[in-house]
């Protein structure tokens, strides 16, 4: 299973070779903050049970033909997102570190850092 690092993603983002953002969280999150231009299918709670058709209902929502980076609080339950989308044909990854992740790699936090070394190492 696919993954991009939050710096990946930002170096990604504006260009012709833009992701589409998929942000499963639910819909109270998702307008707390979320990364400008991702689109909310707010599946997380579901996903999180055990119910990947609930993803599979709302994929009239996710474009093809477009690579698909999940998003979600931590990035665990993204990437179930992820291996739904990989088994619906969907080019996807999932966002490491989820919404922490990139509010980390925003503030250029010790903790960010510390996991993107980690990252990088794991390959």
């Amino acid at each position: 299973m696919s993954r991009i690092r939050p710096d990946e993603l930002d170096e990604r983002l504006g260009t012709d070779d833009e992701p589409f953002l998929l942000d499963i969280r639910p819909a109270s999150d998702y307008e707390g903050g979320a990364i400008e231009g991702s689109r909310n299918v707010p599946v997380y709670d579901e996903l999180r049970g055990g119910d990947d058709a609930a993803l599979r209902r709302r994929l009239d929502e996710v474009p093809d033909g477009r690579e698909v980076v999940t998003v979600c609080k931590m990035g665990v339950v993204a990437k179930r997102a992820t291996r739904v989308l990989d088994d619906a044909g969907y080019e996807a990854s999932t966002l490491a570190g989820g919404m922490s992740g990139w509010n980390g790699y925003e503030r250029g936090s010790l903790g960010y850092r510390i996991r993107s070394l980690w990252w990088r190492l794991r390959g």
